[in-house]
């Protein structure tokens, strides 16, 4: 079963829970706890216990869980490779457009509700989305989507189809003569859509981790919203982090 926005809902469970573990020990989960048990889980939630399960099979297999003999499911500190895929995620706000990467499309689009809700505008505005595929070795390793008002396109050669000698932030920046100060970043899993799975080399609706940013200037204004798009699981990227 998915929900209206078309994703399973053990996934959106799954990033619920996630988003509890990640408040560390100022949250309900913090490391080296025992989390309730799947009935109870099921009573919290109000979720199906299949839906449960689920969740925390994805959980466990992204190492923000593990199942101990005697204790039941533990809470995990950070994942190293989550950790390093949180680095990843500014690696990509900050690359420049023409190394690696192949654009994939620029248009005009009416916003979804998560974006509309980081740049605080009503559902439907249309923002500029710019879709990039990074690859390494000439495999894909990500998909780098960035969103911008379009009052900061103007001026700018954001709406144009071809790639950037710099990064999208550095452009910006010089254009505009602003500056992303800070950058408000969340981690979760999502179902690939049909397109997503095909650039990635992977079989319809895989989990992708998403790193979704927002850079913020110095009066707190978004200026621009980045999703970055990586399989869970993948060897040949997690080395890629390393380096």
């Amino acid at each position: 079963m998915t929900d209206q926005n078309g994703q399973p809902k053990y996934v959106r469970l799954a990033r619920q829970f996630l988003r509890e573990i990640q408040k560390g020990v100022k949250g309900p989960y913090p490391p080296g706890t025992r989390i309730p048990s799947e009935n109870e889980l099921v009573k919290i939630s109000g979720f199906s216990r299949h839906t449960v399960v689920g969740a925390l099979e994805l959980l466990k297999r992204d190492g923000w869980l593990e199942s101990q003999q005697g204790l039941g499911t533990i809470v995990r500190a950070r994942p190293e490779v989550a950790g390093e895929r949180v680095r990843r995620g500014h690696a990509a706000l900050v690359r420049n457009e023409s190394a690696a990467s192949r654009l994939l499309d620029v248009q005009l689009i009416h916003a979804r509700q998560n974006i509309a809700d980081l740049f605080g505008i009503p559902t439907r505005t249309q923002v500029l989305s710019r879709r990039l595929l990074v690859e390494v070795d000439g495999a894909p390793a990500e998909i780098a989507h960035s969103f911008f008002p379009r009052a900061l396109v103007e001026g700018t050669q954001l709406a144009r189809i071809e790639l950037l000698p710099e990064s999208a932030r550095q452009h910006v920046e010089d254009r505009k003569k602003v500056r992303y100060d800070t950058v408000q970043e969340e981690i979760t899993v999502r179902s690939s859509r049909d397109d997503e799975s095909e650039l990635l080399g992977l079989g319809p609706h895989s989990h992708l981790l998403s790193i979704c940013m927002a850079a913020h200037d110095v009066t707190g204004q978004v200026l621009h919203v980045m999703e970055v798009l990586l399989p869970p699981h993948d060897r040949a990227h997690r080395e890629v982090y390393r380096h």
